[in-house]
Formats: C-alpha cells, sequence, structure tokens
C-alpha cells in the first residue's frame, strides 16, 4: 500500500523518536533534537531548549504505546491524543512540500506538533488495516521499532546493525 509523503514521514520520525531510547539513547543534547527537527523537515515553533528536549523525550514511551497497540487501542489513543491537543486538520503548503496536512498551528510546541503529526499518520494505518507495517525488532536483544513501508514485507530488523548481528550469528550457528 502506498501512503501519502505526510504520512510516511510522520510515521518514519515517530518511530526514529522511539527508537531513541533504547541503548545507547540518541536524544540527550539540544543540538540532538535540532537535528532531529530538520531532519525531519518539522516546521513552525522550535524552542531549542531543556525543556523541549524532557517534554520529546517524555513522548517517547506513550508514542511507543501508540505505534505497538493493537487497532482498538491505537484509535482510541490516536483520538485522545487529537482531543487533547484540539487538532484540527488543514491542507497547507509549503517551501518545497505540495499539499499536506498540518493539524495545529504552526506556533504549537514541537513535541505537541510531533504527537499530532504521528496520530494523523497513524489515522491512514488504521482505516487502511495496515498497522502490521509497525512492529518489533526480531532481534531477541532489542526492543527498536520497525515500521515496513517495503512492498512485500519483508523488513524485520530497525536497524541495519541488528540485520548484521543476526546475520552473523545464523551463520555461525551453521559453520558449527
Amino acid at each position: 500500500m502506498i501512503f501519502a509523503h505526510d504520512t510516511e514521514d510522520s510515521l518514519v520520525a515517530a518511530v526514529e523518536l522511539v527508537n531513541s531510547a533504547e541503548e545507547p539513547d540518541t536524544l540527550t543534547e539540544i543540538d540532538q533534537l535540532a537535528a532531529f527537527f530538520d531532519k525531519h523537515g518539522y516546521t513552525g515553533a522550535h524552542a531549542r531548549d531543556a525543556a523541549e528536549l524532557a517534554a520529546v523525550r517524555a513522548l517517547r514511551a506513550p508514542l511507543r504505546r501508540m505505534l505497538t497497540s493493537d487497532r482498538d487501542t491505537a484509535t482510541e489513543l490516536v483520538n485522545q491524543t487529537l482531543a487533547r491537543h484540539r487538532a484540527v486538520p488543514q491542507l497547507v503548503r509549503h517551501d518545497d512540500v505540495d499539499y499536506h496536512i498540518h493539524a495545529v498551528p504552526p506556533e504549537a510546541p514541537f513535541p505537541v506538533r510531533i504527537a499530532v503529526e504521528t496520530a494523523m499518520a497513524l489515522i491512514d494505518l488504521i482505516r487502511a488495516d495496515e498497522l502490521s507495517r509497525l512492529s518489533i525488532c526480531a532481534d531477541s536483544t532489542c526492543e527498536g521499532l520497525v515500521l515496513d513501508l517495503s512492498r512485500n514485507r519483508s523488513r524485520r530488523y530497525c536497524s541495519t546493525a541488528c540485520g548484521n548481528r543476526n546475520a552473523v550469528a545464523a551463520y555461525r550457528a551453521r559453520k558449527k
């Protein structure tokens, strides 16, 4: 299934944010948060301070729950998030990005935009009954999330490192 670019972008960002909590934690400094903001093309308010960093870090567990829940629970969490932040979806076009959905104003705090954009993206997965595109890494030593946007749904690992570690272990097991 092909999703809108803003859906995919929001899901990729949310999965990266959730996975940043895995060891080693990759979101401990304000500069890392700024790099995350830039990498994922966020727009609007960005305080670049310790309070914002703490608020974004605090989002990781609730987003993980939202992204790993069954369909009914995910729907409930999405609806709660949208209601809490009074999300009002609107089509916008800015910079070199064609029409896409923003559901909070540009002055909304960065953590609010992350939560709402993730919830909006999850709406597409729930409606298409495609939550199976989100899973936990197949590496038994890892709890990272996997977003599988491949056509054949073959992605099993959250990172190349986990995939390589398991390939090496399988190779060594066959050689014994």
